[in-house]
């Protein structure tokens, strides 16, 4: 999988030790109402098409951009979906992360559905009725974005006793509270 050149540096530096990264997933539906997915190289199974926002860059501009870059398929972004935070993830390098994962519903504008890049086995339009098997935290970005338009973002709250216990747990401790976030999109 390809590391983007400002993450190599920022390793370089801190080994594997854990990251908080942000990432951008995108929905992507045809005029036909396919979703599209790619099958990753690196663990095999079907997601959405999505990876981690460089510095500087605009959630949803990131948004296009890796849909594009593994796909083929250009985008425009309609609307902010999800919002969540991934479980703790340790890559087969040692590397360890975490993400903040937005998730945006697009609509196609041009492209073609191909294997775009390396980090893709396959990549495909799926009916909504005859989807390949999803991780839920796929399933869980899929129905939130097919919730009607007036619909906001999906989110995950602890509550407030949960919000002032994580903050609480995070001063104690020196480390930041988890909210039991999402497995990352496709990375």
């Amino acid at each position: 999988m390809a590391i983007p050149p400002f993450l190599a540096e920022l390793r370089s530096l801190v080994g594997t030790r854990p990251l908080w990264l942000s990432a951008a997933c995108v929905v992507v539906l045809d005029d036909r109402d396919r979703v599209l997915l790619g099958r990753r190289a690196d663990t095999g199974a079907w997601a959405l098409p999505g990876g981690v926002i460089d510095p500087g860059e605009q959630p949803a501009d990131a948004a296009a951009r890796e849909c594009f870059e593994e796909t083929g398929v250009e985008v425009v972004p309609e609307r902010l979906t999800s919002v969540s935070v991934s479980q703790p993830v340790t890559y087969q390098n040692g590397d360890q992360v975490q993400y903040l994962e937005l998730v945006f519903r697009c609509r196609v504008v041009g492209g073609q559905a191909r294997v775009n890049d390396e980090e893709s086995l396959e990549v495909a339009w799926f009916a909504l009725d005859a989807l390949p098997e999803l991780d839920a935290y796929n399933q869980d970005w899929l129905a939130q974005a097919l919730a009607g338009p007036g619909d906001a973002a999906g989110f995950r709250f602890a509550g407030a006793a949960g919000a002032a216990g994580a903050a609480g747990a995070a001063g104690a401790a020196g480390v930041a509270g988890g909210h039991g976030g999402h497995a990352t999109c496709d990375i």
